[in-house]
């Protein structure tokens, strides 16, 4: 190129250049060791580098797609009006609890303000025949419970306990004038209650003896004895407690009302799991309760165990809504999350944790489908609900910890969410049925044999 030329072009190349830029520019870097490097580069490296150059420059141009853990879209599957309380339900838990879920949790306190607000959803005792003015599916239950863990678990317990377990007993085993008593006003969460089974040395072991007691006495039967974690015992209305009678040895469930004599709770503290969740040891001294509080339709222990198949659907749903959760959380946070000058979803490692995730969590939600369908069936089994509390339980610690090691040092941070799931992944591991206990379940139905030691 003669020099003419040379001046000609380096007077073209000065038009296109932003002098004030250039200017800047030079005060941040070395030039002319730049171009000396760039220079050096072949043309497949000059290209690379123009390409990363150019994408840098349409930073926050790209399209990314939605934050959404229901991968296989089976919100497809659901009705209209199942679709609409699903995404009413998650409006309510996003606009109302997200914002005070971190608060409430870390204070170990429960946001009682929120109980109206949570009525007007309408949603208490949906999946139960003539309860409440839109009867629904066990199908919706278990969506709802996903939707409530899916922002806080600590706030799908409170409504779990309340809703299944304890309007659950009254509905299987209350009498019809029992149902009318309660039912209605705990629909509308004028009454709240509590389910009162596990025992200070009696958890797993349950099925083969309580240690509370009950005796009757004329009319009235006296309890005596204790119940350990409680959920929503320190302000229930009514606490459905189960006692061995010590004449039948049989298990029978009584409604305990709210100042009852002889029945003292007294909050449990310094939990690390669903520290929103008020949970109470439970003390019985010579504790009356009148005949009419009795259970009607309890039995024995079958009575109870009926109950609990019913609500552990509920509760691996939940483990899904934990999942989900902290999956969702941390997709956003790889998505926004900067290091090495692009967001950290677009490393290899990362995104391998992501599918991991979402492969966990994608099994999780079709499995607890079918359960539901299972349940609206009426084909549901005891081994059916163990296995997905087992496998959801087992899985959500699997995806909340994944979560966690995406977001580093900041997944410890409550700010981002996923600590709490981390968290109150380990309550729902344990209750409902520990794995071990769950497992032994669905083994005795596969086998044959029953490993369980009497």
């Amino acid at each position: 190129m003669s020099f003419f030329s040379k001046i000609k072009q380096t007077i073209s190349l000065l038009k296109e250049v932003d002098l004030d830029a250039l200017g800047k520019l030079s005060q941040k870097i070395d030039l002319p060791e730049v171009m000396t490097a760039v220079g050096q580069l072949d043309d497949r490296q000059l290209k690379g580098l123009m390409k990363m150059l150019k994408s840098q420059g349409k930073k926050g141009q790209h399209k990314l797609p939605p934050i959404d853990g229901d991968f296989y879209d089976l919100s497809l599957k659901l009705t209209e009006r199942q679709r609409e309380i699903q995404l009413k339900v998650r409006q309510f838990m996003e606009k109302e609890i997200k914002p005070i879920a971190n608060e409430y949790w870390n204070k170990a306190e429960f946001p009682f303000e929120i109980i109206p607000k949570m009525a007007k959803l309408d949603i208490c005792g949906i999946a139960y025949d003539g309860i409440g003015p839109d009867e629904q599916s066990f199908l919706m239950e278990g969506i709802i419970a996903m939707e409530l863990a899916r922002i806080d678990v600590s706030i799908s317990t409170f409504f779990g306990v309340h809703s299944g377990l304890a309007m659950g007993s009254i509905y299987v085993c209350g009498s019809e004038e029992q149902k009318q008593e309660w039912l209605p006003k705990m629909q509308r969460m004028e009454k709240i209650g509590a389910f009162g089974l596990t025992e200070p040395e009696v958890g797993s072991a349950v099925a083969g003896g309580l240690g509370t007691t009950c005796k009757r006495e004329g009319d009235e039967w006296v309890l005596n004895g204790q119940k350990k974690w409680i959920g929503n015992a320190t302000f229930a209305d009514v606490v459905v407690i189960w006692a061995r009678d010590e004449d039948s040895g049989r298990a029978k469930g009584f409604l305990v009302r709210k100042g009852n004599p002889g029945f003292k709770t007294e909050k449990m503290e310094n939990k690390m799991a669903l520290r929103t969740v008020q949970n109470a040891l439970i003390t019985m001294k010579d504790c009356r309760v009148p005949e009419s509080d009795r259970l009607q339709k309890c039995e024995s222990f079958k009575d109870t165990a009926k109950v609990l198949k019913m609500t552990r659907a509920a509760v691996a749903w939940q483990a899904v809504g934990c999942a989900r959760g902290a999956y969702e959380s941390a997709l956003k946070y790889t998505k926004k999350r900067e290091q090495f000058g692009r967001p950290i979803a677009s490393f290899q490692l990362i995104q391998n944790h992501l599918v991991e995730m979402v492969s966990n969590l994608t099994a999780m939600q079709t499995l607890c489908f079918r359960l539901s369908e299972l349940q609206d069936e009426d084909l549901l089994t005891d081994e059916h609900a163990s296995l997905a509390k087992v496998f959801c339980s087992m899985r959500t610690r699997d995806v909340v910890s994944r979560a966690r090691e995406v977001m580093g040092g900041n997944g410890i941070l409550l700010e981002h969410d996923v600590a709490r799931f981390v968290a109150d992944a380990e309550a729902i591991y344990s209750y409902e049925g520990t794995k071990e206990i769950n497992s032994l379940i669905v083994g005795r139905a596969i086998t044959g044999y029953s490993a369980f030691v009497s």
